[in-house]
Parts: C-alpha cells; sequence; structure tokens
C-alpha cells in the first residue's frame, strides 16, 4: 500500500477538520467509508473504540485523533505547515484549534440535532449501512444516533442553556465574519491549525448540515465561503502567514469569547481533574467525564460534565506559552489581556496529561 487509508465519515465532526487538512497538505490518501463492517474489521481491533476519523499508514501504523493526524503529517511531509512560526501567532493558533475543537463542539451538536434531526438519522444510516434500502438506512441510522444525540446535556445543552448558545454562536459567525472580510484565513492567506480546529464544527456539522447552512450563509456568508474553501481547497500547500507576527485586531473578538466563554470551564476542569486523581489513586487511565459542574454560556447557568480531553489540548497552549521569553512573551502577555485571558498565564495542570495506545492517561 503505497498511499494512507482515511477512514472517516462524511457527516463526522473531526473527519471533517482531518480531511480539510490532508487535502491542504497534498497527502495520497484514500478515504475510506466507516460503515459498521470497516468499524468491526478495522477500527474497533485497531483502537479497541469505535471513533473516526483515523489514518493507516502504508506500514500498517495506526494515528488517531485529529491533532496527532495533523502533527504526524506536519513532521513527516515536507512544505509549508499550519503552524505559524511566530509565536505569538502561535499561541493565537494553538487558542483557537482548542476553541475550535472543544467549544464550538456544543454549538454543532445543538443545531444538529434542533435543526438538522432527519438529515442526521438518514447520514447516519448511509454511512453504516451503505448497501440498505433508504427506509431500513434511515431506521438504523436513528438506533446508532441515540447515544449522540443523548449526549446533549452532559454537553450543556438543555432548553434553559439553548437561547444563550445560540445567541453566542451568532455572536461568534458575526465576528468571524468581518475577520474574513480583511483576511482570507485566521491569519493570513495560508489556513493554519486554528482554522482546521473551525472546520470540524464550522463545515461538517453547521455548514453541511442543510437547515444550520441556511442559517450561517444568512448570517455569515464569508464564513460559509470559508468553510467551502477551507474543507476543499483549491491550491494545497499556498499561502502565506501575516508578517511581523501580527495577530490581527480582528481576530481579538474571537479569541474575546474563548476567554469568557471557555475558559471558565478549563479552569473548572483543572479543579475537577486533580480532585478526580485525589479520589483515584493508582488509577492513570482518565475517564471521559471525571464530573459536573455549572457552567455558562452567554451568561446563563446550567449543568455541565466536566471532560478531561481538553485539558490536553490546553496543554499544548500552556507549554507553548512556557516557553516565551524577552519581547515575545510580553506581547503574548499583552494580547491574552486585551481579550482577557490573562489567567492563561498563571495556569498549570497538574498532574500532566499524554496520549498513550489511544487513550488519554496521567502522564
Amino acid at each position: 500500500m503505497s498511499h494512507y487509508q482515511f477512514i472517516a465519515a462524511p457527516f463526522s465532526l473531526y473527519s471533517g477538520k482531518a480531511r480539510g487538512y490532508l487535502r491542504w497538505k497534498n497527502v495520497p490518501y484514500l478515504e475510506v467509508l466507516s460503515t459498521r463492517e470497516v468499524y468491526e474489521q478495522e477500527v474497533m481491533p485497531r483502537l479497541g473504540y469505535g471513533m473516526v476519523p483515523i489514518i493507516i499508514t502504508p506500514q500498517n501504523e495506526t494515528v488517531q485523533d485529529t491533532t496527532d493526524i495533523i502533527d504526524y503529517f506536519e513532521a513527516k511531509l515536507p512544505g509549508p505547515g499550519v503552524y505559524p512560526a511566530g509565536p505569538v501567532q502561535k499561541l493565537a493558533a494553538l487558542i483557537l484549534e482548542l476553541f475550535g475543537d472543544e467549544w464550538l463542539l456544543i454549538t454543532a451538536m445543538h443545531y444538529r440535532w434542533a435543526y438538522n434531526e432527519d438529515f442526521a438519522y438518514q447520514e447516519f444510516g448511509n454511512t453504516g449501512f451503505p448497501h440498505l434500502p433508504a427506509e431500513e438506512r434511515y431506521a438504523l441510522g436513528k438506533k446508532a444516533a441515540e447515544n449522540f444525540k443523548g449526549s446533549l446535556p452532559f454537553l450543556g445543552i438543555t432548553p434553559k442553556s439553548i437561547p444563550a448558545i445560540e445567541k453566542v454562536y451568532e455572536e461568534f459567525l458575526r465576528a468571524f465574519d468581518a475577520h474574513l472580510a480583511a483576511h482570507p484565513f485566521l491569519f493570513g492567506s495560508r489556513p493554519s491549525i486554528g482554522d482546521f480546529g473551525f472546520l470540524g464544527p464550522l463545515y461538517a456539522h453547521n455548514y453541511r448540515d442543510p437547515e444550520s447552512g441556511k442559517i450561517m450563509e444568512r448570517v455569515a456568508p464569508r464564513v460559509a465561503d470559508w468553510a467551502r474553501r477551507t474543507h476543499a481547497p483549491q491550491q494545497a500547500l499556498s499561502g502565506e502567514f501575516l508578517g511581523e507576527d501580527q495577530v490581527p485586531a480582528t481576530l481579538e473578538p474571537l479569541l474575546a469569547i474563548f476567554a469568557r466563554e471557555h475558559l471558565p470551564v478549563l479552569q473548572d476542569s483543572i479543579a475537577d481533574l486533580q480532585k478526580w486523581v485525589a479520589d483515584n489513586p493508582g488509577q492513570s487511565e482518565l475517564p471521559r467525564i471525571t464530573g459536573f459542574h455549572k457552567y455558562k454560556v452567554g451568561g446563563v447557568e446550567d449543568d455541565r460534565a466536566v471532560f478531561p480531553y481538553p485539558l490536553w489540548m490546553l496543554q499544548r497552549v500552556l507549554d507553548h506559552y512556557a516557553g516565551l521569553e524577552g519581547d515575545d512573551k510580553a506581547a503574548a502577555d499583552a494580547l491574552l489581556a486585551r481579550i482577557g485571558a490573562s489567567a492563561l498565564s498563571d495556569m498549570s495542570i497538574t498532574p500532566r496529561l499524554k496520549r498513550e495506545n489511544f487513550k488519554l492517561v496521567l502522564a
């Protein structure tokens, strides 16, 4: 096998993130639809659980998790990359990848199940059981999707929080649309790791799902255009990041939404991780959920599960910040102060986390 296999699904959030990157990076890959048979014969034996996307290399190695997939090819393949060389740009890009992967997930899940439920059932069926008649695909897709729809309260998506989720999402869309009036991507004419963090929720769910796609086209047509361009780039390995380590002022409203909405959740997650470690001595493998907490979205308080995985993503941000010195650190501190995220400068994740054998564990 001279190419990479990319096991994925058209409607999968994280498949959308990875697919856009693979296309831009010009990776020689063959996409394999994640049917029920593929899950049983390839995905489950390799990971021990069901999750897409995954990469199978020509050497029959498995790479799982979109950030690990991107970093694998960034290290392996020559040419332009998606991590800005500028230290402050890179800090902002890592923050926005985290924000896209983990906070925009809330909006992606809400809009799919509030506005596109029947479409989603059919998509689950078309992917899992492509050879069956449409009615059977729909019925089996609905059964397969029950766990995903059932996760909404764990994500903090309830009738109480939904109006605030939609209000903040439309605020985000308008801010991103305004930025795109000046720049094709987040940091210039080349997509960054931050763009691909946004791409999963904004393309695979909120653009591709028909009713939420109409909302995006109405509220933020430039974001819809960005989603199309970033998912199916016309020119692979093209574009440049802005010079002189610029973080455009038009990005600061997006970063401020991260600081206001997402950062407090991450702070609670660190505290909950430490409590879980104290309550579970000798255990190293982390569960998907470590507890529950009160969170706020758009100023509305609701209950939500605490997920430790985002802390592994946050750790990347904090590690990069910790390596800054001199003028670079001063510029980073100034940016964090302007967006209301100065708390990042004093945060640490203890104990540290790592991914091992496709699982999140204590380092």
